[in-house]
């Protein structure tokens, strides 16, 4: 039905940038929110950012001034664009996004895989 497929994760040292993308396919009716969030090992999911629909944007206090949440609503795809890394961003980032599909107006939450950012010190 829908799927979520994240890239752009890898290796960098402590202060690189790194751009993640997440590109939604499928059935879909429309999208509202979309989102990033990242899980370090031994810790418990936390949120990265959001962008709406509209492109009200939210980010964890952690990652504020350093990391861009955007959204390209033709392509379905939300990017993250994270500047200024350090060794505790180091982490599973998850693409989430809330669809709507053709064949039910009711919005879900999807998640996709994860891609691994490791940075450095």
């Amino acid at each position: 039905q829908v799927q979520l497929v994240e890239s752009g994760g890898g290796l960098v040292q402590a202060g690189g940038s790194l751009r993640l993308s997440c590109a939604a396919s499928g059935s879909i009716f429309s999208i509202n929110a979309m989102g990033w969030y990242r899980q370090a090992p031994g810790k418990q999911r936390e949120l990265v950012a959001i962008i709406t629909s509209g492109g009200s944007t939210n980010y964890g206090d952690s990652v504020k001034g350093r990391f861009t949440i955007s959204r390209d609503n033709a392509k379905n795809t939300v990017y993250l664009r994270m500047n200024s890394l350090k060794p505790e961003d180091t982490a599973v980032y998850y693409c989430n996004a809330d669809i709507v599909t053709t064949t039910a107006r009711v919005i879900y939450s999807y998640w996709g895989q994860g891609t691994q950012v490791t940075v450095s010190s």
